[in-house]
Protein backbone atom coordinates (compact mmCIF):
# COMPACT_ATOMS: atom_id res chain seq x y z
CA UNK A 1 0.00 0.00 0.00
CA UNK A 2 1.67 3.58 -1.00
CA UNK A 3 0.61 7.01 0.16
CA UNK A 4 -1.46 8.53 -2.00
CA UNK A 5 -0.03 12.25 -0.57
CA UNK A 6 1.47 14.46 -3.04
CA UNK A 7 4.86 13.94 -2.77
CA UNK A 8 7.10 16.02 -5.18
CA UNK A 9 10.69 14.54 -4.24
CA UNK A 10 9.75 10.85 -3.34
CA UNK A 11 8.48 8.73 -5.61
CA UNK A 12 5.29 6.38 -4.19
CA UNK A 13 7.46 3.03 -4.91
CA UNK A 14 9.02 4.08 -1.91
CA UNK A 15 6.79 4.81 0.11
CA UNK A 16 4.63 2.28 2.43
CA UNK A 17 1.53 2.35 4.72
CA UNK A 18 2.79 -0.45 7.65
CA UNK A 19 -0.67 0.29 9.18
CA UNK A 20 -4.42 1.18 8.84
CA UNK A 21 -4.58 4.20 11.13
CA UNK A 22 -4.86 7.35 10.61
CA UNK A 23 -2.81 10.26 10.67
CA UNK A 24 -3.63 12.43 13.67
CA UNK A 25 -4.24 16.11 14.88
CA UNK A 26 -0.76 15.60 16.97
CA UNK A 27 1.72 18.00 17.93
CA UNK A 28 4.25 16.76 15.47
CA UNK A 29 5.01 14.60 12.75
CA UNK A 30 7.79 12.41 14.15
CA UNK A 31 10.44 10.73 11.47
CA UNK A 32 11.99 7.38 13.67
CA UNK A 33 15.65 7.94 11.75
CA UNK A 34 17.36 4.71 12.10
CA UNK A 35 18.65 3.24 9.25
CA UNK A 36 19.08 6.17 6.86
CA UNK A 37 21.24 8.30 9.43
CA UNK A 38 22.01 11.33 7.41
CA UNK A 39 20.69 15.10 6.83
CA UNK A 40 21.15 14.67 3.33
CA UNK A 41 19.65 12.52 0.16
CA UNK A 42 17.35 10.97 2.61
CA UNK A 43 13.67 10.32 1.30
CA UNK A 44 12.21 9.39 4.60
CA UNK A 45 13.57 12.52 5.89
CA UNK A 46 12.46 14.82 3.33
CA UNK A 47 8.95 13.24 2.93
CA UNK A 48 9.25 13.61 6.44
CA UNK A 49 9.36 17.58 6.05
CA UNK A 50 6.75 17.63 3.18
CA UNK A 51 4.25 16.15 5.03
CA UNK A 52 4.85 18.77 8.12
CA UNK A 53 4.80 21.09 6.00
CA UNK A 54 1.40 20.08 4.74
CA UNK A 55 0.14 19.44 8.25
CA UNK A 56 1.20 23.43 9.02
CA UNK A 57 3.23 21.54 12.23
CA UNK A 58 6.76 20.97 12.90
CA UNK A 59 8.81 17.68 12.68
CA UNK A 60 11.01 15.63 15.17
CA UNK A 61 13.59 13.28 14.42
CA UNK A 62 14.19 10.71 17.09
CA UNK A 63 16.90 8.41 17.26
CA UNK A 64 16.93 4.60 19.38
CA UNK A 65 20.33 4.45 20.86
CA UNK A 66 19.82 0.55 22.48
CA UNK A 67 23.47 -0.62 24.17
CA UNK A 68 22.73 -4.10 23.37
CA UNK A 69 23.12 -4.25 19.47
CA UNK A 70 23.43 -7.30 17.93
CA UNK A 71 27.26 -8.30 18.09
CA UNK A 72 27.99 -4.35 18.08
CA UNK A 73 31.03 -3.49 20.21
CA UNK A 74 33.20 -0.12 20.91
CA UNK A 75 34.27 0.05 17.15
CA UNK A 76 30.91 -0.04 16.15
CA UNK A 77 29.10 2.69 18.60
CA UNK A 78 31.93 4.90 17.95
CA UNK A 79 31.48 5.26 14.28
CA UNK A 80 28.04 5.52 14.81
CA UNK A 81 27.98 8.35 16.91
CA UNK A 82 30.67 10.09 15.50
CA UNK A 83 28.08 9.75 12.45
CA UNK A 84 25.12 10.97 14.40
CA UNK A 85 26.73 14.13 16.37
CA UNK A 86 27.11 15.60 12.51
CA UNK A 87 23.20 14.60 11.47
CA UNK A 88 22.22 16.13 14.59
CA UNK A 89 24.01 19.53 14.14
CA UNK A 90 22.89 19.54 10.38
CA UNK A 91 19.71 19.00 11.03
CA UNK A 92 19.80 21.61 13.79
CA UNK A 93 20.84 24.29 10.89
CA UNK A 94 17.54 23.22 9.09
CA UNK A 95 15.78 24.03 12.23
CA UNK A 96 15.44 20.11 12.56
CA UNK A 97 15.40 19.36 15.94
CA UNK A 98 16.86 15.64 16.75
CA UNK A 99 16.75 13.55 20.04
CA UNK A 100 18.54 10.69 20.55
CA UNK A 101 17.70 8.33 23.29
CA UNK A 102 18.87 5.37 25.10
CA UNK A 103 16.58 2.85 24.30
CA UNK A 104 15.44 -0.45 22.71
CA UNK A 105 14.36 1.47 18.89
CA UNK A 106 11.08 0.85 18.22
CA UNK A 107 10.27 1.45 22.59
CA UNK A 108 11.75 4.59 21.43
CA UNK A 109 9.58 5.19 18.74
CA UNK A 110 6.85 4.54 20.44
CA UNK A 111 7.35 6.75 23.09
CA UNK A 112 7.95 9.61 21.31
CA UNK A 113 5.06 8.85 18.73
CA UNK A 114 2.24 9.04 21.88
CA UNK A 115 1.88 12.69 20.54
CA UNK A 116 2.61 12.59 16.73
CA UNK A 117 0.46 13.17 13.88
CA UNK A 118 2.38 10.70 12.23
CA UNK A 119 5.46 8.07 12.49
CA UNK A 120 7.51 8.28 9.49
CA UNK A 121 10.41 5.72 9.32
CA UNK A 122 13.19 4.79 7.33
CA UNK A 123 13.84 0.92 6.38
CA UNK A 124 16.13 -1.58 7.31
CA UNK A 125 16.33 -5.47 5.83
CA UNK A 126 17.64 -7.45 8.66
CA UNK A 127 15.25 -9.32 10.89
CA UNK A 128 15.33 -7.55 14.39
CA UNK A 129 14.82 -4.01 11.95
CA UNK A 130 11.89 -5.47 10.42
CA UNK A 131 10.44 -6.72 13.85
CA UNK A 132 10.95 -3.14 15.15
CA UNK A 133 8.84 -1.87 12.34
CA UNK A 134 6.28 -4.25 12.99
CA UNK A 135 6.18 -3.58 16.35
CA UNK A 136 5.90 0.51 16.05
CA UNK A 137 3.47 -0.09 13.33
CA UNK A 138 1.07 -2.64 15.54
CA UNK A 139 1.01 -0.60 18.64
CA UNK A 140 0.78 2.93 17.78
CA UNK A 141 -1.78 5.20 17.95
CA UNK A 142 -1.16 6.98 14.10
CA UNK A 143 -0.55 5.99 11.09
CA UNK A 144 3.13 4.94 10.22
CA UNK A 145 4.77 5.18 6.94
CA UNK A 146 7.99 3.77 5.91
CA UNK A 147 9.91 5.39 3.41
CA UNK A 148 12.77 3.13 1.55
CA UNK A 149 16.18 5.52 0.85
CA UNK A 150 18.93 2.90 1.52
CA UNK A 151 18.93 1.28 -1.67
CA UNK A 152 18.65 3.25 -5.60
CA UNK A 153 16.08 0.94 -6.60
CA UNK A 154 13.19 -0.10 -3.92
CA UNK A 155 13.46 -4.06 -3.21
CA UNK A 156 10.32 -5.38 -4.75
CA UNK A 157 10.34 -3.14 -7.75
CA UNK A 158 13.22 -4.97 -8.45
CA UNK A 159 12.21 -8.45 -8.27
CA UNK A 160 9.80 -10.47 -5.98
CA UNK A 161 11.69 -13.67 -5.25
CA UNK A 162 15.71 -14.00 -4.33
CA UNK A 163 17.43 -14.14 -7.34
CA UNK A 164 19.81 -16.81 -8.23
CA UNK A 165 22.89 -14.16 -8.99
CA UNK A 166 24.00 -11.29 -10.18
CA UNK A 167 23.11 -11.89 -14.13
CA UNK A 168 19.78 -12.48 -13.21
CA UNK A 169 19.25 -9.40 -11.40
CA UNK A 170 21.54 -7.31 -13.07
CA UNK A 171 18.56 -6.82 -16.51
CA UNK A 172 16.06 -6.01 -14.46
CA UNK A 173 17.93 -3.09 -12.24
CA UNK A 174 18.87 -1.56 -15.58
CA UNK A 175 15.87 -1.66 -16.94
CA UNK A 176 14.54 0.50 -13.76
CA UNK A 177 17.46 2.86 -13.37
CA UNK A 178 16.53 5.24 -15.41
CA UNK A 179 13.92 5.69 -13.37
CA UNK A 180 15.15 6.07 -9.80
CA UNK A 181 18.91 7.73 -10.65
CA UNK A 182 17.36 11.16 -9.98
CA UNK A 183 18.30 13.60 -7.45
CA UNK A 184 16.65 14.31 -4.10
CA UNK A 185 17.18 17.99 -2.32
CA UNK A 186 16.59 19.35 1.01
CA UNK A 187 12.76 20.91 1.63
CA UNK A 188 12.76 23.54 3.62
CA UNK A 189 10.70 22.68 7.12
CA UNK A 190 8.18 26.09 7.12
CA UNK A 191 7.97 25.59 11.12
CA UNK A 192 10.60 24.39 12.49
CA UNK A 193 11.18 22.28 15.39
CA UNK A 194 14.43 23.52 17.16
CA UNK A 195 12.61 24.93 20.31
CA UNK A 196 10.74 21.89 21.19
CA UNK A 197 11.35 20.88 24.57
CA UNK A 198 12.76 17.42 24.04
CA UNK A 199 15.61 15.99 26.10
CA UNK A 200 18.30 12.74 25.07
CA UNK A 201 21.61 12.04 24.68
CA UNK A 202 24.19 15.30 24.61
CA UNK A 203 26.20 14.06 21.47
CA UNK A 204 28.70 17.19 22.05
CA UNK A 205 31.21 14.48 24.34
CA UNK A 206 31.06 11.01 22.09
CA UNK A 207 33.85 9.75 24.75
CA UNK A 208 31.36 10.30 27.50
CA UNK A 209 28.62 9.22 26.39
CA UNK A 210 30.43 5.81 25.23
CA UNK A 211 31.74 5.64 28.71
CA UNK A 212 28.58 5.44 30.75
CA UNK A 213 26.93 2.58 27.86
CA UNK A 214 27.79 -1.17 29.09
CA UNK A 215 28.76 -2.34 26.23
CA UNK A 216 31.68 -4.61 24.91
CA UNK A 217 34.69 -2.98 24.54
CA UNK A 218 36.93 -5.50 23.59
CA UNK A 219 37.53 -4.26 20.33
CA UNK A 220 39.34 -0.95 19.60
CA UNK A 221 37.36 2.45 17.40
CA UNK A 222 39.32 2.53 14.36
CA UNK A 223 39.09 6.63 13.96
CA UNK A 224 43.15 6.96 13.27
CA UNK A 225 42.05 5.79 9.77
CA UNK A 226 38.24 6.16 9.31
CA UNK A 227 35.69 8.54 11.42
CA UNK A 228 32.14 8.57 10.86
CA UNK A 229 29.78 11.51 9.45
CA UNK A 230 28.20 12.38 6.32
CA UNK A 231 31.07 15.54 5.45
CA UNK A 232 33.46 12.86 6.13
CA UNK A 233 32.08 10.55 3.78
CA UNK A 234 31.65 12.69 1.21
CA UNK A 235 35.16 14.26 1.41
CA UNK A 236 36.73 10.77 1.12
CA UNK A 237 34.41 10.07 -2.25
CA UNK A 238 35.29 12.94 -3.63
CA UNK A 239 38.96 12.41 -3.47
CA UNK A 240 38.03 8.97 -4.98
CA UNK A 241 36.40 10.01 -8.15
CA UNK A 242 38.86 12.72 -8.72
CA UNK A 243 42.00 11.06 -8.10
CA UNK A 244 41.80 6.84 -7.55
CA UNK A 245 38.32 6.44 -10.09
CA UNK A 246 40.15 6.35 -13.20
CA UNK A 247 41.97 3.06 -12.33
CA UNK A 248 39.13 1.25 -10.49
CA UNK A 249 38.66 -1.04 -13.49
CA UNK A 250 42.10 -2.18 -13.01
CA UNK A 251 42.75 -1.86 -10.07
CA UNK A 252 39.35 -2.99 -7.76
CA UNK A 253 41.47 -6.74 -7.72
CA UNK A 254 44.71 -5.28 -6.79
CA UNK A 255 44.55 -4.52 -2.96
CA UNK A 256 48.35 -3.31 -3.05
CA UNK A 257 46.68 0.04 -4.31
CA UNK A 258 44.32 1.78 -2.39
CA UNK A 259 42.14 2.97 -5.46
CA UNK A 260 39.01 2.09 -3.63
CA UNK A 261 36.08 4.21 -2.10
CA UNK A 262 35.92 3.03 1.27
CA UNK A 263 32.45 3.65 1.44
CA UNK A 264 31.13 0.03 2.57
CA UNK A 265 30.84 1.69 6.52
CA UNK A 266 29.55 4.60 5.48
CA UNK A 267 26.54 2.97 3.72
CA UNK A 268 26.11 0.47 6.43
CA UNK A 269 25.19 3.80 9.05
CA UNK A 270 23.20 5.59 6.18
CA UNK A 271 25.66 8.32 6.36
CA UNK A 272 26.04 8.45 2.99
CA UNK A 273 23.17 7.40 0.18
CA UNK A 274 24.20 5.58 -2.90
CA UNK A 275 22.15 7.55 -4.61
CA UNK A 276 24.60 10.30 -4.19
CA UNK A 277 27.15 8.05 -4.81
CA UNK A 278 25.71 6.84 -8.16
CA UNK A 279 25.01 10.33 -9.77
CA UNK A 280 28.22 11.50 -8.48
CA UNK A 281 30.26 8.58 -10.46
CA UNK A 282 27.70 8.78 -13.40
CA UNK A 283 28.83 12.50 -14.45
CA UNK A 284 32.40 11.74 -13.66
CA UNK A 285 32.51 10.82 -17.48
CA UNK A 286 36.11 11.99 -17.51
CA UNK A 287 37.03 8.98 -15.41
CA UNK A 288 36.01 6.85 -18.30
CA UNK A 289 32.63 4.38 -19.09
CA UNK A 290 34.51 1.29 -17.71
CA UNK A 291 35.84 2.55 -14.61
CA UNK A 292 31.92 4.12 -14.12
CA UNK A 293 30.43 0.82 -14.82
CA UNK A 294 32.56 -1.05 -12.65
CA UNK A 295 31.74 0.78 -10.08
CA UNK A 296 28.01 1.00 -10.52
CA UNK A 297 28.45 -2.54 -10.63
CA UNK A 298 28.95 -2.54 -7.04
CA UNK A 299 27.54 -0.03 -5.70
CA UNK A 300 24.26 -0.53 -7.21
CA UNK A 301 23.72 -4.34 -8.68
CA UNK A 302 26.08 -6.59 -6.37
CA UNK A 303 25.31 -4.48 -3.22
CA UNK A 304 21.20 -4.24 -4.04
CA UNK A 305 21.64 -8.38 -5.39
CA UNK A 306 22.55 -8.57 -1.12
CA UNK A 307 19.44 -6.35 -0.26
CA UNK A 308 17.72 -9.07 -2.18
CA UNK A 309 19.28 -12.14 -0.87
CA UNK A 310 18.45 -11.01 3.53
CA UNK A 311 14.62 -9.73 2.17
CA UNK A 312 13.81 -13.16 0.61
CA UNK A 313 16.19 -15.42 2.68
CA UNK A 314 14.97 -15.69 6.25
CA UNK A 315 17.89 -17.86 7.32
CA UNK A 316 20.23 -15.10 5.64
CA UNK A 317 22.53 -15.60 8.79
CA UNK A 318 22.69 -19.60 9.31
CA UNK A 319 24.36 -22.37 6.77
CA UNK A 320 21.02 -23.35 5.81
CA UNK A 321 21.36 -20.52 3.73
CA UNK A 322 23.37 -21.69 1.38
CA UNK A 323 22.02 -23.14 -1.91
CA UNK A 324 21.28 -27.21 -1.48
CA UNK A 325 24.11 -28.48 -3.88
CA UNK A 326 26.31 -26.54 -2.28
CA UNK A 327 25.50 -27.98 1.17
CA UNK A 328 25.29 -31.41 -0.48
CA UNK A 329 28.77 -30.93 -2.14
CA UNK A 330 30.57 -30.03 1.07
CA UNK A 331 28.79 -32.60 2.92
CA UNK A 332 30.40 -35.32 0.62
CA UNK A 333 33.55 -33.66 1.21
CA UNK A 334 33.08 -33.23 4.91
CA UNK A 335 35.66 -36.19 5.83
CA UNK A 336 38.61 -34.84 3.91
CA UNK A 337 41.80 -34.46 4.98
CA UNK A 338 42.49 -31.05 6.27
CA UNK A 339 46.30 -30.44 6.08
CA UNK A 340 45.78 -27.13 8.27
CA UNK A 341 43.34 -26.83 10.82
CA UNK A 342 43.02 -23.28 13.29
CA UNK A 343 40.79 -22.61 16.17
CA UNK A 344 38.77 -19.22 16.20
CA UNK A 345 41.56 -17.91 18.60
CA UNK A 346 44.12 -18.96 15.93
CA UNK A 347 42.55 -16.73 13.58
CA UNK A 348 41.39 -13.87 15.25
CA UNK A 349 44.65 -13.77 16.19
CA UNK A 350 46.08 -14.57 12.46
CA UNK A 351 48.60 -16.80 13.76
CA UNK A 352 48.54 -19.45 10.59
CA UNK A 353 51.09 -20.61 8.18
CA UNK A 354 50.08 -18.50 5.06
CA UNK A 355 51.22 -14.73 5.80
CA UNK A 356 48.89 -13.29 2.74
CA UNK A 357 45.61 -14.53 4.96
CA UNK A 358 47.66 -12.91 8.43
CA UNK A 359 47.96 -9.61 6.63
CA UNK A 360 44.01 -9.68 5.42
CA UNK A 361 43.52 -10.47 8.98
CA UNK A 362 45.14 -8.17 10.89
CA UNK A 363 43.87 -5.13 8.17
CA UNK A 364 40.70 -6.45 9.76
CA UNK A 365 41.60 -6.30 13.67
CA UNK A 366 43.33 -3.25 13.11
CA UNK A 367 42.23 -0.92 10.59
CA UNK A 368 37.90 -2.47 10.71
CA UNK A 369 38.45 -2.97 6.99
CA UNK A 370 39.99 -5.36 4.15
CA UNK A 371 40.06 -4.47 0.70
CA UNK A 372 37.39 -6.70 -1.26
CA UNK A 373 39.42 -9.28 -3.11
CA UNK A 374 41.07 -9.81 -0.09
CA UNK A 375 37.76 -10.77 2.01
CA UNK A 376 37.23 -13.44 -0.94
CA UNK A 377 40.42 -15.05 -0.42
CA UNK A 378 40.09 -14.42 3.77
CA UNK A 379 37.11 -16.16 3.86
CA UNK A 380 37.59 -19.40 1.25
CA UNK A 381 40.55 -20.20 3.68
CA UNK A 382 38.94 -20.59 6.77
CA UNK A 383 36.29 -22.87 5.01
CA UNK A 384 39.24 -25.00 4.22
CA UNK A 385 41.08 -24.50 8.09
CA UNK A 386 38.09 -25.48 9.89
CA UNK A 387 37.03 -29.22 10.34
CA UNK A 388 33.30 -28.70 8.82
CA UNK A 389 31.67 -26.20 6.60
CA UNK A 390 29.20 -25.39 9.92
CA UNK A 391 31.96 -24.39 12.00
CA UNK A 392 33.58 -22.47 9.15
CA UNK A 393 30.53 -20.55 8.49
CA UNK A 394 30.00 -19.72 11.67
CA UNK A 395 33.76 -18.46 12.27
CA UNK A 396 33.72 -16.80 9.28
CA UNK A 397 30.37 -14.62 10.29
CA UNK A 398 31.51 -14.23 14.07
CA UNK A 399 34.95 -12.45 12.91
CA UNK A 400 33.14 -10.46 10.22
CA UNK A 401 31.04 -9.27 12.16
CA UNK A 402 32.96 -8.58 15.45
CA UNK A 403 35.89 -6.56 13.64
CA UNK A 404 34.48 -5.13 10.41
CA UNK A 405 32.45 -1.44 10.70
CA UNK A 406 30.73 -2.66 7.83
CA UNK A 407 29.85 -6.18 9.52
CA UNK A 408 26.32 -7.12 10.68
CA UNK A 409 25.05 -5.85 7.15
CA UNK A 410 23.53 -7.30 4.15
CA UNK A 411 26.49 -7.10 1.81
CA UNK A 412 28.51 -8.87 4.99
CA UNK A 413 25.80 -11.93 5.27
CA UNK A 414 25.73 -12.11 1.90
CA UNK A 415 29.50 -11.91 1.55
CA UNK A 416 29.83 -14.68 3.44
CA UNK A 417 27.00 -16.87 1.85
CA UNK A 418 29.00 -16.06 -1.61
CA UNK A 419 31.87 -18.32 -0.03
CA UNK A 420 29.59 -21.37 0.51
CA UNK A 421 28.26 -21.15 -3.12
CA UNK A 422 25.46 -18.32 -3.13
CA UNK A 423 24.96 -16.51 -5.98
CA UNK A 424 27.83 -18.65 -7.45
CA UNK A 425 27.87 -21.89 -9.75
CA UNK A 426 29.45 -25.62 -9.19
CA UNK A 427 33.33 -25.37 -10.73
CA UNK A 428 35.48 -28.53 -10.84
CA UNK A 429 35.19 -30.61 -7.76
CA UNK A 430 38.28 -30.80 -5.78
CA UNK A 431 38.92 -32.18 -1.94
CA UNK A 432 37.09 -30.39 0.90
CA UNK A 433 35.51 -27.76 -0.92
CA UNK A 434 33.87 -30.60 -3.40
CA UNK A 435 32.05 -27.86 -6.43
CA UNK A 436 32.24 -24.98 -4.14
CA UNK A 437 34.93 -22.18 -5.86
CA UNK A 438 38.53 -22.48 -4.77
CA UNK A 439 40.96 -19.49 -4.14
CA UNK A 440 44.58 -20.05 -3.23
CA UNK A 441 47.99 -18.20 -2.42
CA UNK A 442 49.05 -19.09 -6.21
CA UNK A 443 46.36 -16.85 -7.51
CA UNK A 444 47.60 -14.14 -5.25
CA UNK A 445 50.71 -14.48 -6.21
CA UNK A 446 49.71 -14.41 -10.22
CA UNK A 447 47.34 -11.78 -10.29
CA UNK A 448 48.39 -8.68 -8.04
CA UNK A 449 51.39 -8.08 -6.17
CA UNK A 450 50.98 -9.53 -3.02
CA UNK A 451 54.08 -8.78 -1.19
CA UNK A 452 53.05 -5.40 -1.34
CA UNK A 453 49.92 -6.17 -0.19
CA UNK A 454 51.50 -7.42 2.99
CA UNK A 455 54.29 -4.80 3.38
CA UNK A 456 50.99 -1.96 3.19
CA UNK A 457 49.09 -3.78 5.94
CA UNK A 458 52.63 -3.96 8.13
CA UNK A 459 52.51 0.01 7.69
CA UNK A 460 48.22 0.07 8.69
CA UNK A 461 49.13 -2.12 11.89
CA UNK A 462 52.29 0.00 13.17
CA UNK A 463 50.71 3.34 12.73
CA UNK A 464 47.33 1.86 14.60
CA UNK A 465 49.77 0.89 17.68
CA UNK A 466 51.40 4.54 17.85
Amino acid sequence: MTDKTDQRFVQPTRIQILNRKNTLSGEYVLYWMQQSQRAEENHALEYAVELANHLKQSLLVVFGLMDDYPEANLRHYTFMLEGLQETQQALAKRGIQMTIRLGNPAQVALQAGKTASVIVCDRGYLRHQNQWRREVAAKANCRVVQVESDVVIPIEVVSDKAEYAARTIRPKILRQLPNYLKPIRNLPLNKPSSNLAEKGLDLNNILAVLKKMPIDRGVEPISVFFKGGTSRAKKAFDRFIHHKLQFYDDHSNQPQTNDISHMSMYLHFGQISPLYLALKIRDMKQAGALNQDAFLEQLIVRRELAMNFVHYTPSYDRYDCISAWARQTLAEHESDSRPHLYSPGQLEKAQTHDPYWNAAMNEMRYTGFMHNYMRMYWGKKILEWRKTPQLAFKTILALNNKYFVDGRDPNSYTGVAWIFGVHDRPWKERPIFGKIRYMAASGLERKCDIQAYVAKVQKLVERSLK
